[in-house]
């Protein structure tokens, strides 16, 4: 089996496949798994229901499995801050589970490792070789020179749609995200800049957790320059973030470090477009540089702040939009629904409050979402499905992409073991798989 692409969601699947017994190769083009999860994200979106929204609700943990082991293995080295609670905005998120970008890379490259898959980074997947409606194989290029791996059945966690796209899938470029790239930025004394922020009344984001090993201390925190922090902090100070891209909210699992502070930019063209995606970049960089000037000079506690690490190329928040058997919409989404073939269920929506899930509750994601229309034996997991804006709003992120990720991989490791196409697949013979392998389903 073939996972292409080790981000978040493709990391996550081939440790699933390798698990259910399926020789796994991983094929990932930087030098280490992780994606999203560690280039272009802040929090991780989410584990838990919307409960703290809905008075009377339970408080339920919606994804676990393999999402969840990630979190215990950065919990014992110091990689996270664990699930804290919200203490404001808990209509939007009511956790914040925030990580350590580079432990993130290792534990999850160590659990690769583990679960016996075949670890090819620095590796682009180049095209598809296809025999009527299935994949045959896939091309890929490095420096070793160009290879060819055959199998059963493919999983396309590009987040581009590079594999659909070689096969021959149907696809749209909506390019109705912008792009960004998220910065790392040291030397920030956080209690300094919340006493700040708390005498302006700027305060938007705010959770308390695990941070250098100490419960209850600040581990997100930040103002909304939409709506927040106008006619509240300097003028110039929000003129230049709003221009720039970039905003004030973000997460740490260290003392004097703030994790993400994202940059982002609006191209004008879908970011499969090789050149325009190069001024991007020059672009984004040019404007992380201005967003931590205006850092230094307006927010006390960053005076001596400094950048200390970027994500290597731009991320994306869709590229391509794969069309698979089912598409999920909105109204799925916002009115829980759910399906007769769930592999996940899931609760957090990024437009909330203005989108949530009805009750505090939970939709589906079903197994018919996840395959490409039209090839027999490929799957699609992460931000490369789902065309409606909205409900991408939901299952783009990262968590929502994780549990996807294991589904796929565990489906794909079952079809090459008894050699069926993915929609001959038993629904019952992957939920049981699933269930077996702690993922959360509705009754």
């Amino acid at each position: 089996m073939v996972v292409a692409g080790g981000g978040t969601a493709g990391a996550v699947a081939a440790i699933a496949s390798a698990r259910q017994g399926a020789k796994t190769a991983l094929i990932e083009a930087k030098g280490y798994p992780g994606g999203t999860v560690v280039e272009g994200g802040t929090a991780l979106h989410s584990y838990f229901n919307l409960w703290r929204a809905f008075p009377g609700v339970e408080k339920r943990q919606v994804v676990k499995g393999i999402a969840q082991e990630i979190i215990d293995r950065l919990m014992l080295v110091g990689g996270t801050t664990g699930h804290g609670e919200m203490a404001t905005r808990y209509d939007y998120d009511s956790v914040c589970t925030a990580i350590d970008t580079e432990l993130y890379k290792l534990v999850v490259f160590e659990m690769l490792a583990e679960a016996g898959v075949h670890i090819f980074t620095n590796t682009l997947v180049a095209g598809a070789v296809k025999k009527g409606k299935s994949i045959e194989g896939v091309i890929t290029q490095s420096r070793s020179g160009r290879e060819y791996f055959r199998a059963r059945c493919f999983v396309d966690c590009t987040a581009y749609g590079d594999l659909s796209a070689y096969a021959g899938a149907e696809f749209v470029e909506l390019n109705d995200h912008p792009v960004c790239n998220s910065m790392g930025i040291g030397n920030v004394n956080i209690e300094k800049l919340f006493a700040y922020l708390t005498r302006r009344n700027a305060v938007g984001d705010l959770a308390y957790g695990l941070r250098s090993g100490k419960e209850d201390q600040i581990i997100r925190i930040g103002s909304e320059s939409g709506y927040i922090i106008r006619n509240k902090l300097p003028d110039e100070f929000v003129e230049g973030i709003v221009s720039l891209g970039s905003g004030l909210i973000t997460t740490t699992v260290h003392d004097n470090y703030l994790m993400f502070i994202k940059v982002n930019y609006r191209m004008p063209v879908s970011p499969t477009n090789r050149d325009e995606a190069a001024k991007a970049e020059l672009i984004i960089r040019r404007n992380q540089f201005k967003t931590l000037e205006l850092f230094r000079k307006h927010l006390p506690g960053c005076e001596n702040a400094f950048i200390a690490r970027t994500s290597p190329t731009l991320n994306i928040r869709r590229g391509r939009t794969i069309t698979c058997d089912y598409d999920i919409a909105l109204a799925d989404v916002i009115e829980a629904r759910h399906f007769d073939d769930d592999i996940m269920v899931y609760g957090f929506h990024d437009s909330a409050p203005r989108y949530q899930i009805k009750n505090g509750g939970t939709y589906g994601v079903p197994y018919k979402a996840l395959r490409v229309k039209g090839i027999d034996n490929l799957l699609a997991a992460g931000m490369l499905i789902t065309s409606d804006f909205q409900a991408h709003m939901s299952t783009r992120n990262t968590v929502c992409c994780m549990g996807q990720g294991e589904a796929a991989g565990t489906a794909a490791a079952l079809c090459s073991a008894k050699k069926f196409s993915t929609r001959d697949l038993p629904y019952q013979a992957l939920r049981d798989a699933l269930i077996r392998n702690n993922v959360y389903l509705e009754a």
